[in-house]
């Protein structure tokens, strides 16, 4: 496999949480629809997601959960009993119509993207990044834990030396408590500190296996640039991967309703473009992200990025049509800012770099081996 390849599913086009949760807006269908009107994808670097069968979700998940999930599907109900053992039917994980089958798509097309890397090759999943998921209980919008799985399908080819990047806002308690201890994936958090699911601190290394960096609201461009130059890139390289696994969530740039970072898009490409250079096997995943706009445009960059593709600074009339047809509750009433659909780049948000991410990241520097 010579060209990268790009996950998707038509299954996220018409699937919602409901009409009032943070995951109503369209994301992944947004994503291939731009890359589609941009000319970056096509029928030969696009493959259909397929939906994980129970067995392969119960490598990780326990039997009992996944009847459960599957159950409520069908029942589209839970009784209180279900949902306090398993953390269904709740205000962050209701029942909904596709509550199994659109997880376990994302959960399916991780797990393809980790087979399809075997020989070395670039993958694009932008439904996984679920890593709050956990083995008997949904948890944080994520009903199956989609990173998870994928790493244990590499593991499962001999692999033994992958670095698993997560750069979404929140921490990824779910993927720590699956790997606490591991010495085979190495774990690099940068999270929003004093933010849901509060965990994640510095001094906490997952028992050898982790880096964690929470960071204080306001993180910028410059101060994300510090940590992917003397943290993340040193940290990974250090570890000599077979494979990397990023988890790109959208959440942690500006204007984010669930998030008070304020990175632009440019932050994360970077992240992307540089990371690809340190390993033979890479896997790219979605995650958190609750601007509709700022989902949609930073995902495309990732896949212009992965393939080279030059963002162009201005958007035609039916690529325009695509983002300024978007709406968002949150929105209504509020100047929509101009770039949020005439363009994919943000402009950049650089700033001063403050002294405890210095100290915090010095801190780090001494089990970077």
């Amino acid at each position: 496999m010579t060209r990268p390849l790009f996950i998707g599913s038509e299954i996220y086009r018409n699937s919602t949480y409901g009409s009032k949760h943070p995951l109503a807006i369209p994301r992944v269908s947004t994503v291939i629809d731009l890359c589609r009107a941009m000319g970056w994808l096509t029928s030969e670097n696009y493959r259909v997601s397929p939906c994980a069968k129970p067995s392969a979700l119960k490598t990780f998940h326990t039997p009992d959960y996944i009847a459960a999930l599957q159950q409520a599907e069908r029942d589209q109900h839970v009784s209180d009993d279900t949902r306090e053992r398993y953390g269904l039917g709740t205000l962050s994980n209701p029942v909904f119509a596709e509550m199994y089958r659109r997880p376990a798509t994302a959960a399916g097309g991780s797990m393809l993207a980790a087979e399809l890397i075997r020989d070395g090759g670039i993958v694009f999943n932008p439904a996984g990044g679920t890593h709050h998921g956990l083995a008997d209980r949904a948890n944080g919008f994520c009903y199956l834990n989609d990173p998870v799985l994928a790493i244990q399908t590499l593991l499962n080819t001999g692999l033994d030396r992958i670095v698993y990047v997560d750069i979404d806002a929140h921490h990824c308690d779910g993927v720590e408590a699956a790997f606490h201890g591991s010495t085979k994936l190495r774990m690099i958090s940068v999270h929003e500190a004093r933010r849901w699911p509060f965990t994640g601190s510095l001094e906490d290394d997952a028992g050898g296996a982790a880096f964690n960096l929470p960071v204080a609201r306001n993180l910028n461009d410059d101060e994300f640039d510090l940590i992917l130059d003397q943290l993340i890139l040193p940290a990974t390289d250090a570890f000599k991967p077979q494979a990397i696994v990023l988890q790109c969530g959208a959440d942690a740039v500006a204007e984010d309703p669930l998030s008070r970072l304020t990175l632009s898009n440019n932050a994360h490409w970077r992240a992307v473009a540089r990371l690809q250079t340190l390993t033979p096997r890479f896997l790219v995943l979605g995650g958190g992200g609750y601007n509709p706009w700022s989902v949609g445009r930073l995902w495309s960059g990732v896949w212009a990025t992965l393939n080279g593709y030059e963002i162009p600074p201005h958007l035609n009339e039916n690529q325009h049509s695509i983002l300024n047809n978007l709406s968002w509750n949150r929105n209504v009433g509020c100047d929509r800012p101009r770039h949020w659909s005439t363009t994919l780049r943000d402009p950049g948000n650089p700033g001063p770099i403050s002294s405890g991410l210095k100290s915090d990241i010095q801190k780090l520097k001494p089990r970077n081996s």
